[in-house]
C-alpha cells in the first residue's frame, strides 16, 4: 500500500520541502513537492495524491484554508505542520478536517510514521468501501440493495460496513477516517453515555498523541454535518461534566 501510495508536501521552506520529500521517497513513498496552493492545486490536477503534508504558516493561502479546502471536496489523508507546540494549533487544524499534527522541529521519523498511520486508515476505509460494493445483491424487482449494517442517526444514515455517511437526499457526506471511527462508537453504543477518556480510547489510533479537547473539535464538526441546528444538537447531545450521548430516536 505504502509503496503506492502518493504524497504532496506543500511548504514554502524550499530547504525543509526538499529534506522531508527525500526523506519520504527513500522510504517507497511517490512524493511531490508544491510551495503554495497553487501549485499544489496543479500537482493534484496533474495527478490525484493519497496525501498532502501541509505547513500551516505559509504566505499568501495559508494550510489551514488549504486544508479546509481539500476536506470540502475528498477525503484525501492531511498531516498537518504546525510551528507551535500549542494545543489551539491542532484543534484548529482539526477543525477545518485535518487527519493528524506534526509540531515543527520535528524527527522526520515520527512524520513518516504518522503519515503511515493515516494511510492506513485511508486505505482500510476505502477498502471497506470496495467490499460493501461487492455485496450488493440483486432483488427479484431488479433492485439492488446494499447488504451492510446501517444506522439512522437524525436524517442520516451511517453505513458501517463501507463506512459512509448517507444525507436524507441519499448523497454521501464526506467524512474523514476520524470521524467515522467517532460516529461508529457511537453508533454502536446507542443511548449510552461516553466519556472523553472512553471516546479516545474507542475512536483515536492507538500509539499517537491523544487530547480531551480532540473529541470536542470532532463532535462540533460532525454535528455540522448531521444536526439540523449543529448548535441545538439532538443526535449527539451534550452531558455536562460526562461527556456525550447518541440517541438513535432523535429527529434532526
Amino acid at each position: 500500500m505504502e509503496s503506492a501510495s502518493d504524497i504532496v508536501v506543500v511548504d514554502d521552506e524550499q530547504d525543509l520541502r526538499d529534506a522531508v520529500c527525500a526523506y519520504l521517497a527513500r522510504h517507497g513513498l511517490t512524493v511531490r513537492g508544491a510551495a503554495n496552493g497553487q501549485e499544489m492545486r496543479a500537482a493534484l490536477a496533474e495527478r490525484p495524491a493519497d496525501a498532502v503534508i501541509l505547513d500551516i504558516a505559509m504566505p499568501g493561502e495559508d494550510g489551514l484554508s488549504l486544508a479546509r479546502a481539500l476536506r470540502a471536496q475528498s477525503d484525501i489523508g492531511i498531516v498537518m505542520l504546525t510551528a507551535s507546540a500549542e494545543v489551539v494549533d491542532r484543534v484548529v487544524g482539526l477543525e477545518v478536517g485535518a487527519d493528524d499534527y506534526v509540531s515543527k522541529p520535528f524527527d522526520l521519523r515520527e512524520l513518516l510514521a504518522r503519515l503511515r498511520a493515516v494511510l492506513r486508515r485511508r486505505a482500510a476505509a476505502r477498502a471497506a468501501a470496495a467490499a460493501g460494493g461487492a455485496h450488493q445483491t440483486t432483488t427479484s424487482a431488479g433492485k439492488r440493495e446494499l447488504a451492510e449494517r446501517r444506522v439512522r442517526m437524525g436524517r442520516n444514515l451511517l453505513c458501517l460496513d463501507t463506512r459512509r455517511l448517507l444525507g436524507s437526499d441519499g448523497f454521501e457526506i464526506p467524512l474523514a477516517a476520524s470521524e467515522f471511527e467517532l460516529l461508529r462508537a457511537f453508533a454502536e453504543r446507542p443511548g449510552r453515555t461516553l466519556t472523553r477518556e472512553m471516546l479516545l480510547e474507542l475512536a483515536h489510533p492507538q500509539g499517537e498523541d491523544r487530547f480531551d479537547r480532540s473529541i470536542d473539535v470532532r463532535i462540533t464538526r460532525i454535528r455540522k454535518k448531521i444536526e439540523t441546528v449543529p448548535s441545538r444538537p439532538q443526535v449527539i447531545r451534550t452531558v455536562r461534566g460526562i461527556g456525550y450521548v447518541f440517541d438513535p430516536k432523535a429527529e434532526a
